[in-house]
């Protein structure tokens, strides 16, 4: 939650072009995983969340480790309104 509320006061403030775009790569991030993640408790119920629940934890994983990625190189996400990968 820490992460998210740094990512919103900081975009706007972003001095370098490309931080920008890693900012609004990760809020879209947190905000889809929060809510496949709920999508998938609630469909636990019937078994086929559990399968939702891994699949959004995998999607959450490769977005923020390619997000690093590409920050270490200080280069832009290519698409940061995208959904995947």
């Amino acid at each position: 939650l820490v992460g998210i509320v740094l990512a919103y006061v900081w975009r706007g403030d972003s001095p370098a072009g490309w931080e920008e775009s890693h900012y609004t790569y990760l809020i879209r991030t947190f905000w889809f995983g929060t809510i496949g993640s709920v999508v998938g408790v609630v469909l636990s119920v019937v078994l086929i969340g559990i399968p939702i629940l891994i699949a959004v934890a995998v999607w959450v994983i490769i977005r923020s480790v390619l997000s690093l990625v590409k920050a270490q190189k200080r280069e832009p996400m290519p698409d940061p309104e995208t959904l995947g990968v």
